[in-house]
């Protein structure tokens, strides 16, 4: 008797190291490349809204349909802020008083924001683009505002399954958001 429980252990660690750990390295490989793939477009797009100075409806559109074709499902959070600056006064009733200093303040825009401005008769869920004209259907920026974008990881993939089934708990090696942004460099609207 236990030679046979020795041999169906070891049929069992057989089939574990010939399929399902090759097939984990796989998934990781394939999560590694999506992800990489995920955040060039995610550069690509900030950097081209942070060089243009402004953001359309086109190129968000564009960026939305890219990043679905990665295969994960991402949330796209944007953040826009918006530089002033605030003259320091020793008495804010006397305009003499003026202590020749600047404060500088950010005024922040979120994603909700940004869609009302690229989209505003509708919602971009449900595919109808507005009645707007093209040309007002774009979000824009001044040069040293800050524009950052976040994908945030809605789905679980391959290798979180798998790492989940070998080990119990997935690895740490996954992320679950890509962040990039930056100073707008140019106001070319």
């Amino acid at each position: 008797m236990p030679n046979v429980l020795s041999k169906i252990t070891a049929a069992l660690l057989a089939v574990l190291l010939l399929y399902l750990v090759p097939a984990s390295q796989a998934a990781e490989r394939e999560e590694d490349i999506r992800v990489l793939s995920a955040y060039n477009t995610l550069v690509q797009f900030t950097d081209a809204v942070r060089n243009k100075g402004y953001l359309s409806s086109q190129m968000y559109g564009d960026f939305a349909r890219e990043i679905e074709a990665f295969g994960f499902m991402y949330d796209i959070d944007m953040e826009h802020r918006h530089k002033k600056y605030h003259p320091e006064y020793q008495d804010p009733a006397d305009a003499t008083s003026f202590k020749d200093d600047f404060s500088v303040l950010y005024d922040s825009y979120f994603t909700a924001d940004l869609m009302k401005v690229l989209f505003p008769d509708s919602t971009f869920a449900d595919g109808n683009m507005g009645n707007g004209d093209i040309a007002e259907r774009k979000y824009k920026m001044e040069i040293g505002d800050y524009f950052t974008v976040m994908l945030v990881k809605r789905s679980v993939t391959t290798y979180e399954v798998l790492g989940s089934f070998l080990h119990g708990q997935v690895s740490g090696k996954g992320t679950d958001s890509l962040t990039y942004g930056g100073m707008v460099l140019n106001e070319d609207y």
